[in-house]
Order: structure tokens, then C-alpha cells, then sequence
């Protein structure tokens, strides 16, 4: 499996894959709508490439509500269907109904763990083979590279960086360790 530094390395001049991987990736996250939109957009990038999500990402956030979990939950079948033709996202009715879900699922995270965040810290550290098996069955249309890439993605899963990786020390000086 390459890291994304490996990715980085195919498409140097890519100015917004360059960003998200110097501010972004594997940098920890703590809020939940953010959690929410980095689950939401690891899943709609499955058999896609990142650059393709990237690009798409201020219209996902405008479909789906800067992706306010409360407000996402409560899409019915009519937003369902209005999504679908939004160019601005990945019109993939699995994947929309999927992430709808998904907020209804966090909404009921939150009410038994406080948050998303404070479910995940509860959860961590975890081997990735237990961290697939528990979203697996807490969340739909999540595969072992969706899982792999959201929780390399928010900090909780090591590997996305390759160790001389400067961005690596940055995330180290964050969560108070040396890389």
C-alpha cells in the first residue's frame, strides 16, 4: 500500500492534492462535521481518485449542508433525488443514500458517546482489522480502504505519511510525540 506522500510524488504540481496533504491528511481532527465530511467524502472516493473528490469537495459541502450531521439525517427521499442531479457531487445513489445513513448512525453515536470524536478516542488504539470489524457494523458502505483512508486521514491509523515526510513531524508536534 503506498502513502500518500508515494501518491504525491505521481501528481507534484497538483496544487490542491499538495494542500490537503501539507494541512489536512493524517493531521487529527476533532470536530464532528468534519469527521462526518472525511467519512463521507473517503466513501464517495471508492473507485475514484482523491483528486477527483477534491475537486468536487465545496460542492459536496454544499449538498450536503457543510455537512451538518443533524441536517443531513433528516434528508428524505426527495433530497434523495435532487442530490442525484447535482453535478457538483458523485450522483451515485448508493453512495448519496449511504451517507445519509450514516448521519442517522452518528446522530445515535453521539447520544451513547457524547460525539463522534470522543467515540473514536474511546476506540483508539485499535489494530486496523478491529477497526474494520467495528465500522463494518456500526456504519454502511464502508470497505477496508474507506476505513484505512478516514482513519489515516483524521490521525487515528499510522502509515499515510512516509516516515521522512516532513508534514509527519508537523502531525507529531500536534499530538505531542516525536516522530
Amino acid at each position: 500500500m503506498a502513502t500518500f506522500c508515494q501518491a504525491m510524488s505521481v501528481a507534484p504540481h497538483d496544487d490542491m492534492m499538495r494542500l490537503y496533504h501539507d494541512t489536512e491528511y493524517g493531521f487529527p481532527v476533532s470536530d464532528d462535521n468534519a469527521l462526518f465530511e472525511r467519512l463521507a467524502l473517503e466513501m464517495n472516493q471508492a473507485g475514484l481518485s482523491w483528486a477527483t473528490i477534491l475537486k468536487r469537495r465545496e460542492g459536496f459541502r454544499s449538498a450536503f449542508q457543510q455537512f451538518e450531521i443533524d441536517v443531513v439525517a433528516n434528508y428524505t427521499e426527495d433530497k434523495v433525488n435532487e442530490l442525484l442531479l447535482d453535478p457538483g457531487i458523485i450522483r451515485n445513489k448508493r453512495k448519496v443514500e449511504a451517507v445519509i445513513e450514516n448521519a442517522r448512525r452518528l446522530q445515535r453515536i453521539r447520544q451513547e458517546h457524547g460525539s463522534f470524536a470522543q467515540w473514536l478516542d474511546k476506540m483508539y488504539p485499535l489494530a486496523f482489522e478491529d477497526w474494520l470489524k467495528l465500522f463494518k457494523a456500526t456504519f454502511v458502505f464502508v470497505g477496508p480502504e474507506v476505513v484505512r483512508e478516514f482513519l489515516m486521514s483524521t490521525g487515528y491509523l499510522e502509515g499515510g505519511h512516509d516516515t521522512d515526510c516532513p508534514v509527519l513531524i508537523e502531525i507529531a508536534k500536534l499530538k505531542g510525540s516525536v516522530a
